[in-house]
Parts: structure tokens; C-alpha cells; sequence
């Protein structure tokens, strides 16, 4: 093994035990606190993890929590104001996750894209759906985004990159806004949240739109329909290896056993998801539906109870093949095939 591939090896291990370490902490931290959202700190800072092996800087810290905060109160103005007119409400909404997708079509933004996309989901969802959180929305997720900037920090004074080492950043694929395909991501995600919006379901309302928008993000870098099973695939692992932690966990229900559990699975897609290979993504992604149904089984919130946990991964599994059938269809749509170039998701 030459000494360039060592070194990469050895950053990705301190970047997945970064992850892991923060995660679990900040998981069983939350859940001993009696958060209502407990995967929302562990979930902001795997994002913030997995985005670089430096720390960021804390101006840029500071950046990506503010634009994260700032997106969190404009969807609950636009809930509190739109929320009982739909047309508007929905266009809003729409034209935000429009603005997210195409700013990732470009490769730039890094992990705050994605998180802003989640505070857009998750917001106006609790919001119409739970009252009694409509009004704790904000403090929920500022609690949120700052303990998982913490985690951050706190993950990489662990676990230090070595100053002697001379990292290589990973190149930023550089892109032109594809804007027909983000139209078309916007439209596949709006026509999940109206879905959740007129199920009166708050457990579908988070878990769905999540990963509709997860997979999207990933569907970008599958060149066959093989590879995008394969995505599907990988991201149910997360919601099966939930469902395996919470049966371990009712075992022996304690703090403990939730820190091991979280640790055990977060090391083994954690580790994975910090590579720099084309698996990365559909990795955190998996880590990602992971931390959203193992954190609704322990949460105090109304229907997180075991007896629905089926139902959540009947969820997931609908929302992976909701996401992979419609984007099949609409985004050859949104573009021309080029002279010997292969449609997306062809086999």
C-alpha cells in the first residue's frame, strides 16, 4: 500500500470515529435531557463531520448556523402566516426547496443545503401537524444546530487531524445549476410533503419528506438503474439497522445501551460515509434515515411508540421507492439526451 493511500485510509478512520463519537454522545445526551427531536444535534454534526476533515472555521461555523437558524424562522413565519392557505403556502415552500436543490446541482454548499432542506421539512411539517410544538419549533432546532456545532468541535479536539500531515482536500465538482432537474427534485419532494400534510401522520411527516430528499441528493451520482437500486438498497440498511437497535435496546432499556448501540451502528456507516468514494453519500444517507427512525423510537413525541416502529419502516421503504420510480420518470423529461451519452437511470 503506497504511503498517499495509507494516509487517506488513516483520515477517513479519524473522520468516521469524529462521527461516531459525536453522534453517540450527542444522541444520548439528548435523549437524557428528554429532547423532543433527540436526532436533530447528532444529525447537524454528522452533516458538519462528514463535510470536511478540518474543522470549519468558526466564521464559517457561525455562517452556516445562522443561514440554518434564518431558514428555520422563515418557515415558521411562512407556517404561522400560510399555514391554513395551501396554494401559497405550498408555492413558498416549494420555491425553497427549488433554491436548495439547484444550489446542489452546482456541488457547491456543502452539508448546509441539505440541512437547510431538512429545517424546510421539518418546520412547517411540526408546525401543521403538532400544535403543542408549533411554538417550540424555533427553540428545537437552535438547541439543535448549535449542539451539533459543538459536537463538532468537541468531536475534532478528540480526534485531531494531524498538523504535520498536509490533507488534500476533496475537488469540488463544479457545476452549472441544473435548474429543469432541480424542478423536478422540487416537484417529487412538494408532492411527498402534501402527501404527509393530508395524512394527519406526524411520524410519515418526518420521516418521508427526509428521505425523499436524501435519496434525490444521491440519485445525482447514479449512472445506472442498477446503481440507483443499489442506493435504495443501502439507504434501507439505515432503517432495518434502526429496527434492529430499537429490539436491542428493549432488551435493556437504559443510557448505556443507547451510547453502545449508536456507537456500534454509527462506527460501521459512519466509517464508510467519511470516505471520499462515490458510496460516501449513499452511506450518509443510510446514517441519516438511521438517526431519524432510532431517534422517533425514543422520543417522547405521540406515535413513537414500538408498536409503530413497522409502520416507520413501511414509511422509509415507500419513500426510497416513491423517490426512484418518480425521478425515473420525470427527469429524462428535464433534459435531452446527448448523442451517445446514456439516459439517466438507464440499465
Amino acid at each position: 500500500m503506497s504511503t498517499e493511500s495509507s494516509s487517506a485510509v488513516a483520515a477517513q478512520k479519524r473522520k468516521g470515529l469524529r462521527v461516531a463519537f459525536a453522534v453517540s454522545i450527542g444522541f444520548t445526551v439528548a435523549v437524557y435531557a428528554g429532547a423532543i427531536v433527540p436526532f436533530l444535534a447528532p444529525l447537524f454534526a454528522a452533516q458538519f463531520l462528514l463535510g470536511s476533515s478540518r474543522p470549519m472555521p468558526l466564521g464559517k461555523t457561525i455562517g452556516a448556523v445562522m443561514v440554518i437558524l434564518i431558514a428555520g424562522m422563515a418557515m415558521m413565519v411562512l407556517t404561522n402566516v400560510l399555514g391554513d392557505r395551501p396554494a401559497p403556502f405550498l408555492l413558498i415552500l416549494g420555491l425553497t426547496y427549488f433554491v436548495c436543490f439547484a444550489a446542489q446541482s452546482t456541488g457547491k454548499g456543502g452539508p448546509a443545503i441539505f440541512l437547510v432542506l431538512v429545517v424546510s421539512i421539518i418546520v412547517p411539517l411540526l408546525g401543521i401537524l403538532n400544535e403543542e410544538l408549533a411554538n417550540s419549533i424555533l427553540s428545537l432546532l437552535v438547541a439543535g444546530v448549535l449542539s451539533g456545532a459543538v459536537l463538532m468541535w468537541l468531536a475534532h479536539a478528540v480526534f485531531p487531524e494531524p498538523f504535520s500531515e498536509e490533507i488534500k482536500a476533496a475537488a469540488i465538482d463544479e457545476r452549472p445549476p441544473a435548474l429543469p432537474r432541480a424542478l423536478a427534485n422540487t416537484l417529487i419532494l412538494l408532492g411527498s410533503v402534501v402527501i404527509c400534510l393530508t395524512s394527519d401522520n406526524l411520524t410519515a411527516a418526518v420521516v418521508i419528506p427526509i428521505t425523499v430528499a436524501s435519496l434525490l441528493g444521491q440519485l445525482d451520482v447514479a449512472a445506472s438503474a442498477r446503481a440507483a437500486i443499489g442506493l435504495v438498497l443501502v439507504n434501507f440498511l439505515g432503517g432495518v439497522l434502526a429496527s434492529i437497535a430499537y429490539a436491542a435496546l428493549s432488551l435493556r432499556p437504559n443510557l448505556l445501551s443507547i451510547f453502545l448501540i449508536v456507537l456500534v451502528v454509527v462506527l460501521l456507516i459512519g466509517g464508510r460515509a467519511a470516505g471520499h468514494s462515490k458510496e460516501a453519500r449513499m452511506f450518509a444517507g443510510a446514517l441519516t434515515i438511521f438517526l431519524i427512525l432510532f431517534g422517533l423510537g425514543v422520543s417522547p413525541l405521540p406515535g413513537s411508540a414500538a408498536e409503530s416502529f413497522a409502520s416507520r419502516m413501511v414509511y422509509v421503504a415507500a419513500a426510497l421507492i416513491y423517490a426512484l420510480l418518480l425521478s425515473a420518470i420525470v427527469w429524462p423529461w428535464t433534459e435531452r439526451k446527448k448523442a451517445g451519452a446514456p439516459a439517466a437511470l438507464e440499465p
